[in-house]
Parts: C-alpha cells; sequence; structure tokens
C-alpha cells in the first residue's frame, strides 16, 4: 500500500459537480492498494499515516500528528500511485483489483476512525474532482 499525504488548511471531493467531502486543517491521503497487500498491511501503514509527526508545535517544529491538532481527514483512493514510470512515457498501472482494493481502502478508513479523528472519504472507484490547499507544501509518500 501507498499513501501519499499531504497537510492541507482545507480539501473538497466533487463527484458529478456536486460536493461529496470537504475537511478543514488536516490531512488529505492519496490511497493506493497494489497487488499482495492485505489487512496487516493496511493497519500498519494506517497506524504509522495517523501517528506521522508533520504538524508544528508550538517551536513551529514538525512534533504534532493530525490527532494532536485536532485535523480532519480525506482519504481518497488513487490506484495511479501504484503506476511503474520508470519505462518510457506511459505508466503501467498495477494496482490491486478493485475486488481487493476496496475493502482494503474501507479498513483503511474504518481503522482512521477507530483513532476517533474526524474523516470523510471520496468515492471508489469514481471520477473525482480534488480541491486542496497544501499547508507548506507538505507532502510525503508513505509505504508499507
Amino acid at each position: 500500500m501507498i499513501a501519499l499525504i499531504q497537510r492541507v488548511s482545507e480539501a473538497r471531493i466533487d463527484v458529478a459537480c456536486t460536493t461529496v467531502a470537504s475537511i478543514s486543517q488536516g490531512l488529505v491521503i492519496f490511497l493506493a492498494v497494489e497487488p499482495g497487500d492485505n489487512s496487516t498491511v493496511c493497519k500498519k501503514l494506517c497506524a504509522k499515516t495517523i501517528g506521522y509527526r508533520i504538524f508544528p508545535d508550538t517551536h513551529g517544529k514538525m512534533n504534532l500528528n493530525v490527532g494532536q491538532t485536532k485535523g480532519e481527514i480525506l482519504v481518497v483512493s488513487q490506484f495511479t500511485l501504484s503506476a511503474d514510470t520508470t519505462k518510457g512515457l506511459r505508466p503501467s498501472l498495477r494496482a490491486a483489483d478493485p475486488d481487493i482494493a476496496e475493502p482494503l481502502y474501507e479498513l483503511f478508513v474504518e481503522q482512521i476512525r477507530t483513532f476517533g479523528i474526524p474523516t470523510q472519504t471520496g468515492v471508489f472507484g469514481a471520477h473525482m474532482v480534488v480541491t486542496l490547499v497544501n499547508d507548506g507544501p507538505t507532502t510525503f509518500m508513505l509505504k508499507s
């Protein structure tokens, strides 16, 4: 699994010109499920993502995680993160099949919610328009 996380001051997702999710300060997590991923991998990446300290403390250092700042989370399924881009000018898409990816995506979201962090999602498999204001910019790629 791959989680591309961005610290944001606000974000929203529109599907078919309708806003389906929006958050204020927090994290946008673009999540890709790869072949071979399982629930153990999913839970481990979720814990790492939630605990990742990318928010500033009172001294301006990145020492706080999203929960400590009372931030929100927006999770977006994004199979293109797992693309092989090492050859040519067209990505080789290699994400897990949707029948494997969607339950793991849902498990990831469920695990976040167990931490008590307000969490919203996009629509798995839909064409989404993601609008966000990256705070920093601060972006990290986490892999399991």
